[in-house]
């Protein structure tokens, strides 16, 4: 009994309806704060408010002895409201036997606020931490980049670089094996951004250290670099980085190829927060991209401004695609068969190719250079491409039905790699051919030389436009030279020599062999060529000499409008 009175916990042995038949002082002390008028005649009772399910659960105890439950926690904050921090106790019920239990109540309150601690931790450092690296998020990095920039008062605070890294083929290999075998990559770019920074890398959230590398989301990825001794430091890893992440990525049985590409803001660049800086980095990693990619670009402060104009351009361009802005133009492609341009020879005849122009109201006229390549990052280039297909066609329709013989025979329409990708590109294409009653050998889309040798579902699409009918161009051929000898691999049927070839095709031999060693590989497998860039009747009798098949540049005529081309074909 002396046991019961010492007891460092609350004990207390109860009737079978609750009834308290012994409790210590320790009990006493700690269940007081629940009770009315210092009331402990029934457990029950008493911790009706905070456990009320107890009177049950001995109830329904059917076996003579044993435990009953086990570490019950409630709070003592009943009927105290902002009392601070409320009490926490546990509470261990036992069956003596059919008559009697046994209730002991410790405090758990310390316990409590340490697994609360422990638990607020765990998730912080979970909210911090990607999931499938287990590297730093962006909340992370920002967190670390922003006491830097809070520091660069200090005397080595502008020492620092910020890296923004982006993945230049990891849609590719999305789309071409799937999510999961991506996933394995991206473990692979994050295990080797670990070991480039190795052994100062300390990666833990909310862990102070010299550098900081995370996951961004997606295929971008971020290093934060401080206490840099020079700037030459930020470029030697930047280097090595590029080449670490352009070697292989062995991943089930294949060996796939992955660079990247990176924007750098150097501390002495810095401006506004840590959101604004990493804004920076990822406008010169864009710019990397741009430029071919595997490569890392500075950022300079200029690059703000063109961005936002780039980014203001990209709504106008939503605009103008949805309202009335954009026109198309023609610049006819004459046939070099035979001398003259007269309709004797069918030189005029030959057909057009349609150029899309932009007709801003403020702007003027926006080159195609400033737009084109916009439309392709921004998607826009689906909605835009179709919108030239379609004018082009209605366009080439009507002259069918209004010039007869005088009408250009083929229409030519640049195809881009976004096109492509559509799944149902072919129907829409039919659809089209269906609607205007258009022959479809007389419809000539046109691919470049980089997007016809593509992966197999490029090539199923294109093979899928031939059984259409209609006839596929190889834009800008020679800029690859050893293309030459896989021409025969490609599904086209017209070869259009680039125009760097024909600007020194009369003043160079070297062009002038390539230019003769393309028209013979190409009329071997029954194809045309055109030549692009035509301007001088020089280059002109080159190409009739070397057997090009037809010629499109200045020499004959600019882009047109619908109307000037009818005037152009009427000309003698």
């Amino acid at each position: 009994m002396q046991f019961l009175y010492l007891a460092p916990v609350g004990m207390a042995q109860c009737a079978s309806d609750g009834t308290v038949l012994l409790i210590n002082p320790k009990a006493a002390q700690l269940l007081l704060p629940l009770t009315r008028g210092d009331n402990l005649h029934n457990l029950f009772d008493v911790l009706q408010p905070v456990l009320p399910q107890l009177r049950d659960l001995v109830v329904a105890f059917e076996a003579p002895v044993g435990m009953v439950c086990e570490a019950l926690r409630f709070r003592l904050d009943v009927g105290r409201p902002g009392a601070g921090h409320a009490q926490v106790l546990a509470a261990w019920v036992v069956k003596h036997d059919a008559d009697r239990f046994m209730v002991v109540v410790s405090d758990a309150t310390i316990e409590e606020r340490r697994e609360q601690t422990a638990l607020a931790r765990s998730l912080w450092d979970a909210s911090r931490r990607d999931a499938l690296t287990q590297m730093p998020n962006r909340a992370a990095l920002g967190a670390f980049l922003q006491e830097l920039l809070d520091r660069r008062a200090s005397p080595d605070g502008g020492r620092f670089a910020v890296i923004f890294m982006n993945c230049d083929r990891f849609k590719q290999i999305n789309d071409s094996f799937g999510h999961a075998l991506g996933d394995q990559v991206l473990g692979m770019v994050a295990g080797r951004l670990r070991a480039a920074l190795r052994p100062y890398d300390k990666v833990a959230a909310g862990e102070p250290d010299h550098q900081m590398a995370a996951r961004l989301g997606g295929d971008e990825f971020a290093v934060v670099l401080a206490h840099l001794r020079d700037e030459e430091n930020a470029h030697a890893l930047a280097q090595r980085l590029l080449d670490l992440m352009a070697k292989p990525y062995g991943v089930s049985n294949l060996q796939l190829h992955n660079t990247v590409s990176m924007g750098m803001v150097l501390g002495s660049q810095a401006h506004g927060d840590a959101d604004a800086v990493l804004q920076d980095a990822s406008i010169a990693m864009v710019l990397a991209k741009r430029a071919g990619g595997g490569r890392c670009v500075v950022f300079e402060p200029g690059m703000r401004e063109r961005a936002a104009l780039r980014g203001q351009l990209e709504s106008e361009l939503r605009t103008a695609i949805a309202g009335q802005q954009l026109f198309l133009v023609y610049q006819p492609i004459v046939g070099l068969a035979q001398p003259g341009h007269g309709h004797a020879d069918g030189g005029r005849y030959a057909g057009v190719e349609a150029l899309v122009r932009w007709q801003h109201p403020t702007r003027g006229l926006v080159s195609p250079v400033d737009f084109i390549g916009l439309a392709e990052e921004s998607g826009l280039i689906i909605p835009l491409g179709g919108f030239v297909l379609e004018q082009a066609c209605r366009q080439f329709a009507q002259w069918q039905r209004d010039l007869g013989g005088l009408a250009p025979r083929q229409l030519s329409v640049n195809l881009s790699r976004a096109q492509l990708h559509q799944g149902g590109f072919a129907a829409q294409v039919q659809a089209l051919l269906a609607q205007y009653q258009l022959d479809p050998s007389t419809l000539q889309l046109e691919v470049t030389e980089s997007l016809a040798a593509q992966d197999d579902a490029i090539q199923t699409r294109l093979q899928q436009i031939k059984q259409l009918g209609v006839r596929l161009a190889l834009d800008d051929f020679g800029t690859g030279y050893s293309s030459l000898s896989s021409l025969h691999l490609l599904p086209v049927d017209t070869v259009k020599l680039d125009r760097s070839f024909i600007s020194l095709a009369d003043t160079s031999q070297h062009h002038r062999v390539l230019i003769d060693a393309t028209v013979r590989v190409a009329r071997s497998l029954g194809m045309q060529t055109v030549a692009e860039g035509v301007e001088t009747r020089a280059q002109e009798a080159v190409l009739r000499e070397l057997g090009c098949d037809k010629g499109q540049g200045y020499l004959y005529a600019r882009p047109l409008g619908p109307d000037d081309l009818v005037r152009w074909l009427a000309q003698p």
